[in-house]
């Protein structure tokens, strides 16, 4: 918890800069305090006296200051009821009055525990953890003044005459009463301060239930609590048309959708706006990559009072809050419903988008770009906050993201920038609060200040998918009974979480549905690759439809599959360069290198669309991006869902795959000359990243080979990628397709991905495993085995981790012996189960043995090996596997690498001439598990009696901090105490070091020596 503001700056705020007040006269005692002049006790009333003084003449204090003073004295408020709990509670310990008044004033003296009670901070409430953890983290602070005030009493002579109990009362009894009072008195700043109640997050399980009880859900929970604090100041007449604009926007459709039919309303920001859950990282806790991190956040629904709480604190005009979603999440949209939902008397909010600002500009340039924007005026900052008369501006910089992506800019410390702008305006009298927005995905490429907030906005569940479905059917219920169309069903939409799930794509789903029910139609057992062809097919229709309205049925399919080919294309611009988003020049080149027969030409005086603005168009379910630099609109584009790119590369690579057969099905019942069908389009395509790293298109490609090849085209089709995939890695002749570089790759890495990639799919259209000599089209398994070995190594040294890591598991290899001859096969298999026997080794003729009959679970941490030796063909990996299988077994089934090896450590000190202390410190303290620490412990025992008794005792107290089981220690205590010469002192008890050893002569009647 963070702790701003002291005791005594505290006081000073609340009185006033003259300090001459008659509220600081009466703590005038206070000055004194830290002083020695007064003693505790007359201070202590003094204190408790002010304190119920600032609050009942707090209302009147901030009445008629800005948002920003306001917020000010109240955090001093608070500080002053968290001490002043303190000092209420040590009166009622009586302990003052056994004190002579000379005591008292030696403990308030300049160096005595009143200096210490009101110099030090104070902890601060945070909307960001619950109330309880406040109370938790008071409670130590309070028992930390406690035992600043022992410390200073036990140096009196009243402490020797106190019983332990007298004592232990002071340590525990004082904090936990001053918690009880400090209770107490924040349900009186609430009571004044609404506020104050969201500043505590989840106090409404405490005792200001009663004060939050009636605040509303949703975000028009924010305008309900904030119009409840007393305010009469109003912003200029100029800041009226932002203002209005930003309440005008509540009755605007929630999103700006592609043209809709007649009657077909789209839910206005008002009506649809769902909350979304979100879960809050705390300030100083940043791994927001770190999706471990995350879960273990509590998923929240409360997040009106979250931002009221934030925007009524300190810490919001100290740092920026950072707002992270997928896209289609609905991070924009928060932006504009906090905009209409700020009350202007205390607020004045302000959207700047930042794809529309100078990109390199500064934070101040961006903000005064955003405030001409927003009243179609030039303003200038100082002017803007003088205009908004005490209101506190909040400034949302909404799309961080896009700067990041569109321009490629540096942004590293712009947050940090942000951060310092706030600082800087805050010291001028101009303070202001910062939200920020971000795609999750690239938020980790700018440093956070170190008291940022970070919320992440959570996918819809059920309850809310269903509450929006109701929104949509009421508000399109005259329009679907018109055209005899049922309402959108939910139990269709929720059958597709993936998509449902992001209020964007949610929206997607339900004008799908409203054009004939097509939602609803679909079979229940519709193949997910099947559902994304329906949609983008639909939608490709849609948009085609309305600018060429006079296609054929013909033409019209034509079309549609030319715009989902470059769709398509869009799709393998970002997969090929291995990113969820593309940059415009980057895919009008990969569109004039795959598609160079197209032209686009300029319609009148418009300028000519670029090749890439007319393949995005208007489909809903690609996001852009824009970012101004030197004037120049900069744009990229990325699918809402990645889903859709993985179908769309699995798409293309399936209607190249289904045309191929054609033609050699073609050709096998033509009695014309047989040409081979020419592979450059798929060499361009595939010959740059491994298919295998995206699961979803491994699935897409399968069921399409599947359902759109014919099994007997599908047989042809096997044969001739085999045939590809033994002649992958000669040189190949020159393309049209040449142009075509996403990536600046080597040759060996152009081979290795397109190989791979061969194998893949004549793996995925077989309808059974594939054996080495049909692979390779050889005669001899022999010739295969050795070519496997040889471009499986290839694979290994160019793919990267990431698709290694796919390919070996998603095609499974093994091998085996047929007829004295060890062959190998491969097949789409990702959770195999592992025979020992199937080990590379077993499988060489007549020298394995006896063969191991264990089988491994896929799930094994061994399976993984296994896998990987056995798609390697590797004879001394697998050696090695099975040399340390019995460790695997006994020990801990974690077999990987690490700068320092346990299983090394463990083989050395069982197999070493001679006990080593150190390794066995280090073993013992870095071993993986309790299991293994066991075992060495039985070594230990062993070898006790030839190490120093110092360093067995010292390793076994390693042990026992590890948590082992004292019994576990007893086998090496023994075999220390019989195995140590006479004269050395006793074994000391390992378990309470503060006990002495036991040396000779120590016992009565020890007649040694």
């Amino acid at each position: 918890m963070r702790q701003i503001i002291t005791y005594q700056d505290a006081v000073a705020l609340l009185g006033g800069p003259a300090g001459v007040s008659s509220l600081l006269d009466k703590a005038s005692s206070l000055v004194l305090f830290g002083t020695g002049g007064i003693d505790l006790f007359d201070a202590r009333a003094e204190a408790v006296r002010l304190g119920d003084a600032f609050l009942r003449g707090l209302r009147d204090k901030v009445k008629g200051l800005s948002r920003y003073d306001s917020t000010q004295r109240l955090a001093a408020a608070h500080s002053v009821i968290v001490v002043t709990a303190f000092l209420d509670a040590l009166g009622e310990m009586d302990v003052l009055r056994e004190l002579t008044p000379d005591e008292q004033r030696r403990i308030t003296g300049a160096d005595g525990f009143g200096r210490h009670l009101i110099e030090y901070g104070t902890p601060m409430p945070t909307p960001a953890l619950p109330f309880e953890e406040l109370l938790d983290e008071l409670a130590i602070d309070y028992q930390g003044r406690a035992r600043t005030l022992i410390h200073f009493l036990s140096g009196l002579r009243c402490w020797d005459t106190w019983d332990e109990t007298a004592r232990a009362r002071l340590g525990t009894e004082l904090p936990a009463r001053a918690v009880r009072r400090y209770q107490e008195l924040f349900r009186r700043l609430v009571a004044d301060f609404p506020e104050v109640a969201c500043w505590a997050g989840q106090v409404e399980h405490q005792a200001t239930r009663a004060e939050l009880s009636r605040l509303a859900h949703g975000l028009a929970g924010i305008q309900e609590q904030l119009a409840r604090i007393p305010s009469t100041r109003s912003p200029s007449d100029r800041l009226a048309v932002l203002i209005r604009s930003n309440a005008a926007a509540l009755k605007r459709p929630i999103v700006s959708a592609p043209r809709t039919p007649s009657g077909m309303a789209i839910p206005s920001l008002d009506q649809g706006y769902i909350d979304p859950a979100y879960r809050v990282l705390p300030a100083r806790q940043h791994q927001i990559t770190s999706e471990e991190t995350w879960a273990r956040l509590p998923r929240r629904r409360d997040l009106d009072t979250f931002l009221t709480g934030h925007l009524t604190l300190p810490q919001a005009t100290a740092s920026p809050l950072l707002v992270l979603g997928q896209p289609g999440a609905g991070k924009s949209v928060l932006t504009r419903m906090l905009a209409a939902r700020l009350p202007a008397a205390e607020f004045l909010p302000l959207r700047v988008e930042l794809r529309g600002v100078p990109a390199d500009g500064d934070v101040l340039a961006q903000i005064e770009h955003g405030i001409r924007a927003a009243l179609d005026e030039q303003l200038s900052w100082p002017e803007f906050v003088h205009a908004a008369e005490g209101a506190l501006p909040v400034v949302m910089l909404d799309g961080f993201d896009e700067l990041l992506q569109a321009t490629g800019v540096n942004q590293t410390d712009y947050l940090e920038r942000v951060a310092r702008f706030q600082r800087d305006q805050a010291e001028k009298g101009r303070a202001l609060a910062v939200v920020v927005t971000s795609r999750t995905a690239v938020a980790d490429r700018a440093r956070l200040p170190a008291d940022s907030f970070v919320i992440r906005l959570e996918p819809f569940d059920d309850d809310q998918i269903r509450r929006w479905a109701g929104t949509w059917n009421r508000g399109n219920g005259a329009y679907l009974r018109e055209r005899g169309l049922e309402p959108l069903p939910v139990d269709k939409v929720l059958a597709v979480r993936q998509l449902a799930e992001q209020p964007l794509l949610l929206l997607m789903l339900a004008l799908y549905d409203a054009d004939a029910n097509a939602l609803r139609n679909m079979p229940e057992d519709l193949h997910e690759a099947e559902l994304y062809e329906r949609l983008l097919h639909d939608f490709a229709v849609r948009e085609i439809g309305r600018t060429r309205p006079h296609l054929t049925d013909a033409d019209l399919e034509r079309a549609v599959e030319d715009e989902l080919l470059r769709l398509s294309i869009t799709a393998f611009a970002m997969f090929n360069r291995g990113m969820q988003w593309i940059a415009e020049p980057d895919l009008d080149a990969d569109l004039r290198a795959l598609l160079p027969q197209e032209g686009h030409q300029p319609q009148g005086l418009r300028r000519a669309l670029s090749r890439a603005e007319s393949v995005i168009g208007g489909f809903f379910f690609v996001h852009t991006t824009q970012a101004l630099r030197d004037d120049e609109r900069l744009k990229t584009y990325e699918f809402l869902h990645a889903t859709f790119g993985e179908y769309l590369v699995a798409r293309l690579v399936v209607r190249e795959l289904a045309d191929l057969a054609g033609e050699l099905a073609y050709a096998g019942s033509s009695r014309r000359r047989f040409a081979r069908p020419d592979d450059a389009y798929l060499h361009a395509l595939l010959s740059f990243a491994c298919l295998a790293v995206r699961a979803p298109t491994v699935d897409f490609l399968r069921h399409g080979l599947t359902c759109d090849v014919p099994a007997d085209r599908r047989a042809l089709l096997t044969s001739h990628l085999c045939e590809l995939f033994s002649e992958s890695l000669l040189a190949r002749p020159g393309s049209s397709y040449e142009a075509y570089q996403p990536v600046r790759a080597e040759l060996t890495a152009r081979h290795a991905s397109y190989s791979a990639n061969l194998l893949l799919l004549a793996v995925l259209s077989a309808d059974e495993p594939i054996e080495g000599a049909r692979l390779f089209r050889v005669r001899e398994p022999e010739q295969a085995n050795e070519r496997w070995r040889r471009i499986a190594r290839l694979w290994h040294s160019q793919l990267t981790r990431a698709e290694w890591d796919a390919l070996i598991h998603t095609l499974h290899v093994r091998h085996f012996l047929r007829d004295a001859t060890r062959s190998m096969r491969v097949a789409f298999d990702r959770d195999p189960v592992f025979a020992l026997r199937d080990l590379v080794f077993f499988t060489w003729p007549g020298g394995s043995g006896a063969v191991p009959e264990q089988d491994l679970s896929a799930t094994s941490k061994a399976a993984s090996w296994m896998r990987e030796i056995s798609f390697r063909d590797d004879t001394s990996l697998g050696h090695l596997f099975v040399d340390l299988l019995p460790y695997y077994r006994e020990i801990d089934e974690r077999l990987d690498a690490h700068p320092v090896s346990p299983v090394a450590d463990l083989l050395a000190i069982l197999l070493g001439d001679s006990p080593d202390p150190e390794l066995y410190r280090r073993a013992v303290f870095e071993g993986p598990s309790d299991r293994y620490v066991l075992r060495l412990l039985r070594q230990l025992a062993v070898d006790a009696h030839a190490m120093p008794a110092a360093d067995v005792l010292d390793i076994l107290r390693t042990a026992t901090a590890r948590g082992i089981d004292p019994v576990h220690l007893e086998p090496v205590q023994q075999a220390l105490v019989s195995g140590q010469p006479h004269d050395q002192p006793g074994l000391r008890p390992v378990l309470d070091p503060e006990l002495p050893a036991v040396g000779p002569n120590d016992v009565a009647g020890d007649r040694q020596p």
